[in-house]
């Protein structure tokens, strides 16, 4: 080795060991002549070779479960080559009465349209053409219910669910729920492997694992934790997502998130890709939600929620402030609709609901989830703050309007 690169060994050598150095000096070891000393940590550093205890087991889990989760397959129609009702698929510019280029624009467009009309001036059925969409989803019953997203079958022609052991079967679209981005799928048949809904509500911390298909790999499998609840990401009126740090990926969209139990909790339905990628947080609607969504549209085909008839405000700081509130908390009636439940039952303007059913409300979306949650005909009690004191109405849940 000549002098020049022995003088580059050595400088890189001397740089490696002051990062060492440094490394053991935050860890709180000593440095002698560029070397760590031995430590515990260090001597389990050097011993990586040998097998890790106490690890959580996911291959158990994912060998009972991966059988239930399907890929979904939806035949969609191209939003462009859907009829507007005179056949027409091109788009006039809007040009002012006998600007001299209308009739080269309605020339262009009758090229552009072969076939949309005979030599007798006759209107002939043109083509469709249709695109595909990829998903997941996962039995909940041994009789063929399959359970999604709603955008994974939003405007679906044609849908097939594709099973673990490749088997692809066509599937019917029971019901959607746009406000929650669920969909319930039917496959005819008996004794599909099928997965439960958790009881309870997965934990900040709990491990989990995603199943689904992304880029229409199928039966792929992630890891990752829960990191947090009740997330509101804009999505819709009730959200209410789990948010899980794993690599959940488009085509995950319906698929299952698991806990280490086996049991579903959530579905996953968005990610927060920010440069269109995986960055590795993804949200997942919890199953509380799934469980109630999905038992409506097997019985009904749609959701039916509760309505009281308030327009409702975010607690501020200093909105609580200015009212004698404690704590920002609640939601602020800024109307109640005239002739609605509430407004029968004697809420008005300017009051705070701060309770349903004598149970505190954190902010006016928790009232909204509470309320959708009741059957029309039931009994809700709303505990009022106003003029400085608390009181309790009772009454009767209508069911939601359409549109609302």
């Amino acid at each position: 080795m000549s002098n020049t690169n022995s003088h580059r060994g050595k400088h890189r050598a001397i740089k490696f060991l002051g990062a060492a150095a440094v490394a053991a000096l935050i860890a709180g070891g000593a440095v002698e002549s560029g070397l760590v000393a031995s430590t515990p940590a260090h001597a389990e550093l050097r011993s990586m070779a040998q097998p890790v205890t106490g690890a959580p087991a996911f291959a158990d889990v994912v060998e009972r479960v991966k059988p239930a989760v399907v890929a979904v397959k939806v035949k969609v129609q191209n939003a462009a080559d859907r009829d507007d009702g005179d056949g027409q698929q091109f788009s006039m510019p809007d040009l002012p009465p006998g600007h001299p280029m209308e009739r080269f624009f309605r020339q262009f467009r009758d090229q552009m349209q072969p076939g949309q009309r005979g030599e007798r001036g006759e209107r002939q059925q043109r083509p469709r053409q249709f695109g595909q969409s990829l998903g997941s989803g996962f039995f909940v019953s041994a009789d063929g219910y399959v359970v999604t997203n709603n955008h994974v079958v939003d405007n679906a022609a044609e849908v097939q669910v594709t099973m673990d052991n490749g088997e692809t079967l066509d599937a019917k679209v029971i019901g959607v729920d746009p406000k929650t981005d669920l969909a319930l799928l039917k496959v005819e048949g008996s004794d599909f492997p099928f997965v439960k809904l958790a009881p309870q509500k997965a934990r900040i911390g709990e491990w989990v694992l995603a199943v689904g298909n992304p880029f229409g790999l199928g039966g792929t499998v992630t890891a990752g934790i829960v990191s947090a609840q009740h997330r509101d990401i804009g999505a819709g009126p009730y959200d209410d997502f789990i948010q899980i740090d794993a690599s959940v990926n488009k085509g995950n969209s319906g698929g299952p998130t698991f806990n280490l139990s086996g049991e579903v909790v959530g579905v996953n339905t968005a990610i927060f890709s920010p440069s269109g990628g995986n960055v590795g947080i993804a949200f997942a609607i919890p199953a509380s939600t799934v469980e109630n969504v999905v038992a409506s549209l097997k019985d009904k085909g749609s959701v039916t929620r509760g309505f009281i008839g308030v327009q409702m405000q975010p607690v501020t700081k200093e909105i609580a402030e200015a009212i004698g509130l404690k704590e920002p908390k609640g939601a602020l009636v800024a109307e109640a609709i005239k002739d609605g439940p509430a407004a029968k039952a004697g809420v008005k303007t300017g009051d705070t609901i701060v309770a349903v059913d004598g149970e505190r409300i954190k902010e006016a979306r928790d009232l909204s989830r509470r309320v959708a949650q009741v059957a029309p005909g039931k009994s809700l009690s709303l505990t009022l703050y106003r003029d400085g004191k608390e009181r309790t109405v009772t009454l009767e849940v209508a069911g939601q309007p359409k549109g609302v």
